[in-house]
């Protein structure tokens, strides 16, 4: 006993539904698939405004804690420098990189800093563990301004 199937016999409940009443069944079977697609499901479960202490929006002003000095990960030796903001939209607690080398000096206790994404959306960047954001400017001034010598820090 053999079987044969040839390309014009189809097997019975393999499969999607096919025929001239199927588009429910299909947009249904669409719409509930489509939550497995990480991406989807990101974009569009709404805990983005709760997770995120951006709440959505690409930057933030806090408040400096403290300044840290955060060990780099393995094999990489290194003391990358840190600040510790505390946001003022919700009063989240957060750690942000401060780049460049020498730049942790223009930034003093309680000064008011501007964070923004570290670039990869939610992940830490490179060998710092745990950090998801830098610092762009301190007291309205630009980082890398001050770092240049451009402009100086207002004097508060």
């Amino acid at each position: 006993l053999t079987l044969f199937f040839s390309s014009t016999h189809i097997r019975m409940g393999v499969g999607k539904p096919r025929g001239i009443r199927a588009a429910r069944q299909l947009k249904d079977r669409r719409r509930e698939q489509r939550w497995a697609d990480k991406k989807y499901k990101k974009a569009n479960l709404g805990t983005i405004w709760k997770s995120n202490p951006f709440a959505g929006a690409s930057h933030a002003k806090g408040i400096v804690l403290e300044k840290l000095g955060i060990e780099a990960k393995q094999p990489n030796s290194a003391i990358r420098k840190c600040v510790r903001v505390q946001l003022i939209k919700n009063g989240k607690k957060i750690t942000a990189f401060v780049p460049r080398d020498g730049c942790l000096t223009y930034i003093e206790d309680n000064d008011e800093v501007l964070i923004a994404g570290f670039g990869r959306s939610g992940h830490a960047v490179g060998d710092i563990p745990g950090v998801r954001f830098k610092v762009v400017k301190v007291s309205g001034v630009s980082l890398i301004a001050l770092y240049k010598g451009k402009k100086e820090k207002p004097r508060s």
